[in-house]
């Protein structure tokens, strides 16, 4: 078993065991490395970077292919927004942007033209597509309003390549655990993650756009960055593919996201190319209590408490205390255990979120 390097102050439970059944594979090289947001996930824990030299291993990438994170700056005071404001620019995200289930009803051509492995992932993704091009999706999926330490008002999104990302998952993982790149299986399974990356890019765009026309304000930078994809990168003076799973790529001086849980400050980071996690970072704060767990220690009334200051739909308070902050671990502490890996540069206050 190659060694494991952890930059959480503990491990969770159960995360222990998922690290060393990774290290204990044969195609694994170097060390695995454990990012300080780790928590368990099926297969692979989230927050798991490792290396291949001839493998790509679609079981460790999870089934949002692509997701990531997206800021948006603008050249606007955000203390100029009342309550009453936020809430109507919150109500007018909700009806611009497709969120949990929800998909584009009208028929459109397919984006981002593609050959898939199969005939059947290229019918089922041409389907899906067009349908979830544009959607937010549910779970820790959002879109958020924020401020950052000037006053500047910031868009920040989170979401990923939807239904054609889970398609292509379970379609490679079905064909092998772990493929050779050099087989037509695996230069295949390389393809179709690459197009759901870009998917997931494309779909995150076309949520800006969007909350861009809700919003009437005119974008001044955009950051953009994913945590489920694999790349090829040299690593220890050879090339190697490096996977990341709930992790994000933090070369050095490299600008990148690193978000908060539902009310609490996310950050812009700069990355400091740290070699041994191979140039990785966390990709959030990491849950502390599963969905279900949260549903049993949390009441809506906590909820509402701890998102006093911020503006959110409150006819959901049952189904989002599963995203209180309560529910994920102390932002501060994730960035103080990872201080080798990347700098805080901005910190960005949320005013108003809006929750798949």
């Amino acid at each position: 078993m190659i060694p494991i390097k952890t930059w959480g102050r503990s491990l969770p439970a159960g995360t222990r065991e998922q690290l060393e059944t990774l290290a204990a594979q044969p195609w694994v090289v170097e060390h695995v490395a454990a990012m300080p947001d780790l928590h368990v996930a099926n297969g692979v824990a989230v927050g798991s970077v490792f290396a291949t030299e001839r493998t790509i291993v679609p079981a460790a990438l999870g089934g949002d292919l692509g997701c990531g994170m997206q800021a948006i700056r603008f050249d606007f005071r955000a203390a100029s927004l009342s309550r009453r404001e936020l809430e109507r620019l919150l109500s007018g995200l909700g009806a611009a942007i497709p969120v949990g289930d929800e998909v584009h009803r009208k028929k459109a051509a397919a984006p981002l033209p593609h050959a898939f492995a199969t005939n059947a992932l290229q019918h089922a993704c041409e389907r899906l597509a067009p349908r979830h091009l544009g959607t937010l999706g549910g779970g820790n999926h959002f879109v958020e309003l924020d401020r950052d330490g000037g006053g500047d008002l910031w868009l920040l999104i989170h979401s990923g390549s939807r239904g054609v990302g889970a398609a292509i998952a379970a379609h490679h993982v079905r064909v092998g655990a772990a493929l050779n790149v050099e087989t037509p299986e695996g230069a295949a399974c390389l393809a179709d993650l690459a197009w759901a990356i870009t998917f997931a890019r494309a779909n995150r765009d076309a949520i800006r756009e969007a909350a861009v026309r809700v919003l009437g304000l005119e974008p001044m930078e955009t950051i953009d960055v994913h945590h489920n994809f694999v790349q090829r990168e040299v690593h220890f003076g050879r090339p190697l593919w490096i996977h990341r799973k709930g992790a994000i790529a933090a070369p050095a001086g490299s600008r990148a996201l690193i978000p908060g849980s539902m009310g609490t400050a996310s950050y812009v980071v700069e990355g400091l190319g740290e070699p041994t996690s191979f140039t990785s970072a966390s990709h959030g704060a990491g849950r502390v209590m599963t969905r279900s767990q949260a549903h049993h220690a949390i009441t809506p009334d906590k909820l509402r408490h701890s998102l006093r200051r911020v503006v959110f739909d409150q006819t959901r308070l049952h189904a989002l205390v599963e995203e209180a902050p309560a529910a994920y671990r102390d932002l501060g502490e994730v960035l103080e255990d990872e201080k080798d890996l990347v700098v805080p540069r901005i910190r960005l206050e949320p005013i108003a979120s809006l929750k798949g």
